[in-house]
């Protein structure tokens, strides 16, 4: 292999050529203590910068193999590590002149949620991998080469240095960070055994300091359950821990304005990640399946079976095979339920300020107005004891309006100045004032979710397949876009990168005819589990920039992809 010797010979015969001349440098060169391997030189110095990485041998990163020996500690260790590496290249970036991207140094800016990210690896043997991105210098479109120098013989060294090995780590927060994921993974079992579909631990902060900031809020009310709902457990490092366990089945959230159940549900909804130390959510867990569920309006639907919901339409639509290129509120929310059920959830998280009214609730004297035989839609209220029952689908329920869900759910909480109260007994016995209409329900049968999916031969001959991510909002390939705003527990753009490619692996490889929508999603996240996400990326290196996202929203993303034949 050639040496870090090398390389500073060479880049001193190519300084002040043309920037082009860069590309001799690509190759794994020795520095002492790790391997930094130039993957990709950009073309220009305003193009998008070059893709660098840095191997740290096992024997000299020297950390304890307790630390990574099961998936959820490796994640966590990757996390803390790309968080330090990135504190260190932060102090560095743009100290090296020179035009347009010359001297930016890049990682992954990781959020509150510990993702699985190609930013940072650790293979089974203990090697420490982190990619990122380098601007190399130029004047104009002249190499720069002794600022270039800079950044790879005095500043990356003491950054690798300082956040890649475990002698340069407080030991103590590294025991801590894995002593924190691992009580987090036993929660997540506990959920099961103990039939919760959440648990939010006391003491949790819930609200976040602002709308552009996911951290928590100063002086935040601190979270506390109701007596009747508290359930402890014994951690294996934390020890005993005391919090609102929240039942499977049907849960209300009510209160009033501003009093924290929309914040409470947030938090819920991403709960189904874990989060860092400090966040005030690190013990709020949520069953791992679970999905957010909305109206979406303008959506695309490609033959879902809405018909549990949605018969009889005056046009004569078909609703077993249902498609549309605009979805109503209803017409988009019943898709949307019927997709979740087909990705194998076991819990529908819903806000009726994002859902559509009609769809959720038909009242009184609406019934009688109009009667059911002009009513296409089943509302969900009178779906959401049959989905807890024949499938196992928990709900927890956001409302602030309507108090007809009283009457079908398991239990009421009311926010009250952040704080929960369990008013189950007390609004039932209210509700038994003010009974349900006996409008008969519809029988319904389990969706059918046969769909398969057509190899489309015009992208197969496109070699030149682009795909650009719009930060957390959609994802364009070629020219189809992918809107994907309203998938809400996508907490990252580099999730997005992901299903990106994904979307384009599945095109090239997985569409044959036969296999259907939901296999092609299975298939996917298999490959994902087995290979990591490097497997759909191409190319002759790992390029960093993708985290892991859930199976459930790589369903969502093939559900709302309009490029999609079937």
């Amino acid at each position: 292999m050639k040496t870090s010797n090398d390389l500073h010979e060479l880049l001193n015969r190519i300084d002040h050529k043309g920037y082009p001349a860069y590309k001799d440098t690509r190759g794994a060169w020795q520095f002492d203590g790790y391997v930094l391997s130039i993957d990709h030189v950009q073309g220009d110095p305003f193009a998008a910068p070059s893709k660098v990485s840095v191997q740290v041998p096992s024997r000299l990163a020297g950390f304890p193999i307790e630390l990574y020996d099961e998936k959820h500690k490796r994640i966590a260790l990757q996390d803390y590590l790309i968080r330090q590496f990135a504190k260190q290249v932060q102090a560095f970036t743009f100290k090296a002149k020179g035009s347009g991207k010359s001297g930016l140094l890049s990682v992954s800016h990781c959020g509150q949620e510990v993702l699985e990210r190609t930013a940072c690896e650790i293979d089974r043997k203990g090697s420490v991998f982190v990619r990122m991105e380098i601007g190399f210098p130029a004047n104009g479109r002249t190499i720069n080469a002794r600022e270039l120098c800079k950044i790879v013989f005095d500043f990356l060294p003491g950054c690798v240095k300082k956040s890649l090995y475990y002698r340069s780590l407080d030991a103590k927060i590294l025991q801590k960070n894995k002593e924190l994921s691992e009580d987090q993974q036993f929660i997540r079992k506990e959920l099961t055994r103990l039939k919760l579909a959440a648990f939010v631990a006391n003491g949790s902060v819930l609200p976040r300091e602002s709308g552009i900031s996911d951290r928590p809020m100063k002086h935040a009310i601190a979270f506390q359950s109701p007596k009747s709902m508290e359930v402890t457990l014994q951690l294996p490092f934390y020890g005993s821990l005391t919090g609102m366990g929240i039942p499977q089945g049907i849960t209300l959230v009510v209160g009033g304005g501003y009093h924290g159940k929309s914040t409470l549900l947030k938090a819920l909804e991403l709960g189904v990640y874990n989060h860092i130390q400090g966040d005030g959510r690190e013990y709020v867990i949520t069953d791992d399946t679970a999905m957010k569920i909305r109206a979406e309006d303008g959506r695309s639907i490609k033959q879902v079976d809405i018909s549990m919901f949605i018969n009889n339409l005056p046009n004569q639509k078909d609703t077993i095979h249902f498609c549309t290129e605009d979805a109503s509120g209803s017409t988009s929310q019943a898709a949307n339920v019927i997709e979740a059920m087909e990705t194998g959830t076991s819990l529908l998280l819903i806000d009726e300020d994002t859902s559509a009214t009609n769809f959720m609730i038909r009242d009184e004297l609406m019934q009688r107005v109009v009667h059911r035989n002009s009513e296409p839609i089943t509302p969900f209220i009178d779906r959401v004891q049959e989905l807890s029952a024949n499938y196992g689908i928990s709900t927890i329920l956001v409302a602030g309006s309507s108090g007809s869900y009283f009457h079908k759910a398991d239990c009421i909480l009311q926010m009250d100045h952040y704080l929960p109260k369990d008013i189950t007994e007390f609004a039932k016995q209210e509700a038994s004032d003010f009974p349900l209409s006996e409008e008969p329900v519809p029988s319904s049968t389990k969706p059918s979710y046969a769909r398969s999916v057509k190899k489309d031969p015009a992208f197969c001959k496109n070699d030149r397949i682009k795909i650009k991510i719009q930060g957390q909002d959609s994802i364009i390939i070629n020219r189809e876009t992918i809107d994907l705003r309203y998938v809400e527990q996508l907490t990252d753009s580099e999730q997005l990168a992901s299903l990106g490619n994904l979307m384009k692996y599945a095109q090239l490889h997985l569409f044959n005819n036969q296999t259907t929508l939901g296999e092609t999603a299975e298939q996917l996240w298999q490959l994902l589990e087995q290979k990591g996400i490097s497997a759909v990326c191409g190319g002759s290196y790992v390029p960093g920039g993708f985290a892991l996202p859930r199976k459930q929203e790589i369903y969502a993303c093939l559900n709302r992809y309009r490029g999609l034949k079937l």
